[in-house]
């Protein structure tokens, strides 16, 4: 006797024989006999009473077939047959769309989900075809009931959903020092240890690139500066060995000589080893710059996930106070100024200047003149953004101006904000750890469910009653995720779980990937607190000092219930300010279908990122500042904040200066520039003159906006999805 049912998606429930006896009377109401009660009992009676205890959908539809085959009623078996055919259609219907609208290269918002990937190209199709597959697999199979629940109605989006079933992790903070010591092996051939400046700019893109495979989110370097310094000492000595040959002289006492800064200058009147050393300064000078223009160029040409998409990369820089680090950060900084290409302004990897009081900021500071530099590249390139290390949250105890390995207390960003730093489970750092996964919740919906309710005070405190219910199946969501990908193997992931993240090198390949990966964090994050502000008070934080005052209140009871699931789940939660990209639209298209257009709530296609004040908004600067602020101390998951100014800022580097001063004022974690620029899609150039229609070079009309998504730049906003070309054309200056 059946007693329970399995459905499509995974789901047990009881049996129903109403069910079956629905659909076979639907079937004979579709025949000229009609319907006939005692034969559609009869059935349901047999089908029950000999089915196994537990059975299928599927099982039990074979079954009626069989029964109504048997009857005399043949051609009712042929409609119910039939009828079965065009449900099974309809469930692939929707896949069908998808799979034509991918295979016809149209631009919307399902092949423009992510605009660093091509998905026009074969190989960006099939991976496409391959997410688009294994999203219904994980709500049907890998998700819980509440979870899949919460994804349904519009409350709950997981981040890389494709993605799941690999057990793969978000991103990672590359150790580099580990791999250019060592080397590698990536699976199919081995990375020796790096002796020359040429190879370990080599096996940095290769690091990234062979964990990008491994990984579905971003690649980052914490401390490009500090691991690369060695090799251009390296080089500079095989620079002095080369000339001590030439000259047939011994120089040997220059290997370790003290070089104040490594700075190219003529040799017009030096001689014997003055001249043997200026000239291997100069000649290593030029090898630095060359292996910094072969790294810019590599990470934005090798193409990695199937042969589709550049690396999703970044590099933090700037507090290697050393001639060689300085070296090092000069030579970037130069390279990618003068662009890549025809000149063209590289998109990768994104860069983060470290800025440190009393090493990197200040006028008086040793990198003052690099951190001048850095401000003019910015106004010419959108990179680097800037990481503030004196904010108060990312002060490390252990930082030391005189410690050689102060990197490792330095706090580091990847990606378009994703901030690592604190840690239960082992040392606190950004270096060798990185996000689990991540998981945002639609507080915008759960607003707009209040909006009925008259009284404000009511109208909040339900509000807080639905967040709550909505972080407690987030929370469960993550931890479930994180059982699952623990289960995964080490030699699943060759570079990743031997040499980078943490505690994996003394993993052996079978051995799971458990004791180490919870030293990572699992992001619960939140989109749209502007709109979710409006439904509640009527306006948003940069507009009300009432709404400010709630907006932090909510983000700070996330923050809260997210120290609560810390210590529930024993994991390191932290409260994300979401990157929206293919998502800020995605959340308004269907709360606007379900609750129609709500001025200021759901009137536009997108939802405002995070908790910025929206991007229409007039405000000045400094106002932008006071009232972003505080939110990066409570989302210790990643932030950013970000300023547009305008005109040309390539000859206005105190612009970008400005702006970093005001983030060190308001205590800011991590901000960037947005500024005009243009790009002509056919020879590269680029310049920022307003309403650009032809280019002065070519003469030709394909120009477009070169332009910030989220944290990180897209060389044509031709793959922007509708959601963000409508936020991008709101944009308004800040001044």
């Amino acid at each position: 006797m059946i007693q329970t049912v399995v459905k499509r998606d995974g789901r047990i429930v009881g049996y129903n024989e109403e069910k079956i006896k629905a659909a076979i009377r639907k079937a004979m109401l579709a025949t000229e006999a009609g319907e006939d009660e005692g034969l559609i009992q009869r059935i349901a009676d047999r089908i029950g009473t000999r089915g196994a205890e537990q059975m299928t959908v599927e099982q039990i539809q074979d079954m009626v077939e069989v029964e109504l085959m048997k009857s005399a009623r043949k051609e009712v078996a042929r409609c119910y047959i039939n009828y079965r055919h065009k449900r099974s259609v309809a469930r692939k219907a929707k896949t069908r769309d998808i799979f034509l609208e991918i295979i016809n290269a149209k631009n919307n918002d399902i092949t423009r989900e992510n605009a660093n990937m091509n998905a026009d190209t074969p190989a960006g199709m099939m991976m496409k075809f391959a997410s688009e597959s294994t999203k219904p697999f994980v709500d049907d199979y890998l998700l819980s009931e509440e979870a899949r629940e919460a994804v349904r109605k519009n409350y709950l989006h997981i981040h890389d959903k494709d993605y799941y079933p690999t057990k793969s992790l978000t991103c990672v903070q590359h150790p580099l020092d580990r791999v250019l010591k060592n080397g590698f092996s990536a699976g199919h051939g081995e990375s020796r240890p790096a002796k020359r400046i040429e190879t370990a700019s080599v096996i940095a893109c290769i690091s990234m690139e062979t964990a990008q495979n491994e990984m579905h989110g971003g690649q980052a370097i914490p401390a490009f500066d500090f691991y690369l310094a060695p090799f251009v000492r390296r080089t500079f000595i095989e620079e002095v060995k080369y000339a001590e040959g030439m000259m047939n002289m011994d120089l040997s006492h220059l290997y370790d000589a003290k070089i104040d800064d490594f700075i190219a200058r003529p040799l017009d009147g030096l001689e014997g080893a003055d001249r043997a050393l200026q000239h291997a300064i100069n000649r290593t000078c030029e090898r630095v710059h060359q292996a910094m223009e072969a790294f810019i160029h590599n990470m934005n040409t090798i193409h990695s996930r199937g042969g589709n998409q550049v690396v999703f990369s970044s590099i933090n820089y700037g507090t290697d106070t050393s001639a060689e680090g300085r070296c090092i950060i000069r030579e970037l900084l130069n390279s990618t100024y003068e662009g890549v290409g025809n000149g063209a302004t590289a998109i990768f990897p994104i860069q983060i200047w470290k800025k440190k009081s009393g090493v990197s900021y200040l006028p008086t500071d040793p990198n003052y003149d690099l951190y001048q530099l850095a401000c003019k590249v910015t106004a010419r390139r959108f990179f680097p953004n800037f990481v503030n290390l004196d904010a108060t949250y990312n002060f490390h105890e252990k930082w030391d101006i005189n410690d050689p390995e102060r990197y490792k207390y330095e706090v580091a960003t990847m990606g378009c904000r994703t901030r690592v730093f604190e840690n239960r489970f082992g040392p606190k750092t950004s270096i060798g750890r990185g996000n689990i996964s991540f998981s945002t919740i639609n507080i915008v919906k759960l607003a707009i469910e209040c909006m009925s309710i008259d009284d404000q005070e009511q109208r909040v405190a339900e509000f807080f009653k639905k967040l709550d219910r909505i972080l407690d199946i987030t929370a469960r969501q993550l931890h479930d995720r994180f059982n699952f990908q623990k289960t995964a193997q080490a030699k699943q992931f060759p570079l990743v779980m031997s040499q980078l993240w943490n505690g994996s090198e003394n993993l052996k390949p079978n051995e799971t990937i458990e004791s180490v990966i919870n030293q990572g964090t699992l992001g619960i994050g939140f989109i749209g607190l502007a709109e979710c502000l409006i439904a509640l008070t009527g306006k948003h934080h940069g507009e009300s000092d009432e709404s400010q005052r709630l907006g932090l209140k909510i983000v700070g009871h996330m923050r809260d219930k997210v120290n609560e699931y810390c210590e529930q789940y024993k994991h390191n939660y932290s409260v994300l300010a979401t990157p929206a990209e293919g998502l800020s639209g995605k959340f308004t298209r269907r709360d606007r279908k379900e609750f129609g257009e709500i001025p200021g709530v759901t009137d536009k296609i997108y939802y405002t990122n995070s908790n910025h004040v929206p991007v229409y908004y007039k405000c000045s600067p400094k106002h932008k500042a006071e009232v972003e602020a505080p939110y990066h101390e409570i989302t210790r998951g990643g932030h950013i904040f970000y300023v547009e100014i305008d005109g040309d800022a390539t000859h206005n580097p105190q612009a970008i200066s400005d702006i970093v001063d005001l983030m060190h004022k308001y205590n800011i974690g991590y901000g960037s520039v947005n500024h005009n620029r243009n790009r002509c899609m056919d020879c590269g150039y680029e310049d920022a003159t307003d309403n650009l229609t032809e280019c002065p070079v070519c003469h030709g009309h394909n120009i477009d906006r070169l332009q910030r998504i989220t944290g990180y730049l897209v060389g044509t906003t031709e793959r922007w999805n509708s959601g963000k070309l409508a936020e991008l054309n709101d944009r308004v200056i800040h001044k």
